[in-house]
């Protein structure tokens, strides 16, 4: 049998594509001998007849990418594909606010344009997501002659 059919038969019984199939050179000889699929079986068990592994898709370009990603590189507008919250956890959006709200609030009572008891209070009120902004905050001292 040719070395071609041998190759063909041996994909079939082995589930894979020709392009696959490696014949071991030092049993060439005994591949080209073989008249039936019972004897490629055998060369198959005698390992002189396997097949390569799967190529898969290599990751080194997918890691290369998330250690940069990690590293705060490639997170631009461009980079960005889904919406607002998508990109930015609303958990991150929430810690931004309410630390610009806090330091607005501790800059207040240091300059003594805020009393302690009302500090508190509006303190706790951020904490509830009662102001949607640094300005809703300040419209709320004022509206209620909080701030002096």
């Amino acid at each position: 049998m040719g070395m071609a059919t041998v190759r063909r038969i041996a994909a079939e019984l082995l589930g894979v594509g020709e392009s696959r199939v490696r014949i071991d050179p030092k049993n060439s000889g005994k591949a080209e001998e073989a008249l039936t699929r019972d004897d490629i079986r055998s060369l198959i068990s005698q390992h002189a007849i396997y097949a390569l592994r799967k190529r898969g898709v290599s990751r080194a370009r997918g890691r290369e990418k998330h250690r940069k990603v990690k590293g705060g590189r490639r997170r631009g507008m461009g980079s960005r594909k889904g919406k607002r919250y998508s990109t930015i956890p609303r958990k991150r959006v929430w810690i931004n606010h309410v630390r610009a709200q806090r330091a607005m609030l501790r800059d207040l009572l240091l300059e003594k344009k805020l009393q302690k008891d009302a500090y508190r209070k509006v303190y706790r009120m951020v904490k509830g997501g009662a102001f949607k902004s640094r300005a809703s905050l300040l419209t709320h001292l004022k509206d209620n002659q909080l701030i002096k």
